[in-house]
């Protein structure tokens, strides 16, 4: 083969960067953050209360698609998902200190749907 030109190495080089980096952004696009189940009942409470102070939480309220089931650790996840989602979804936005996992399984259920 002969060689490249300096202008082919270049164009080459950006498509892979852009492949590269619009992979990234496909592969956060595919990611939740919800509540560790071993997470205690007050930082749970604690991670609701802030995430809604922060992202409009009607979805978890009485009447909305993620009311049920009515228990801590679900409406939690649904809050965090949605405050991860709004900041965009980066890693730190889902730690809550170190109550929360980042997961690949969307955790949707029912008419619940996890942004």
């Amino acid at each position: 083969m002969g060689a490249q030109s300096p202008a082919s190495l270049l164009l080459v080089s950006m498509g892979l960067v852009l492949l590269c980096f619009t992979s990234g952004v496909a592969d956060a696009q595919k990611t939740w953050c919800v509540a560790k189940p071993s997470a205690s009942n007050q930082v749970l409470l604690l991670n609701l209360n802030y995430a809604c102070s922060q992202v409009s939480c009607a979805v978890i309220q009485k009447g909305g698609p993620c009311y049920y089931p009515d228990n801590l650790v679900s409406r939690a996840a649904v809050a965090m998902n949605l405050y991860y989602a709004a900041n965009g979804r980066h890693p730190w936005n889902c730690y809550f200190n170190n109550s929360a996992l980042v997961v690949r399984s969307d955790p949707s259920y029912g008419s619940c749907t996890y942004y």
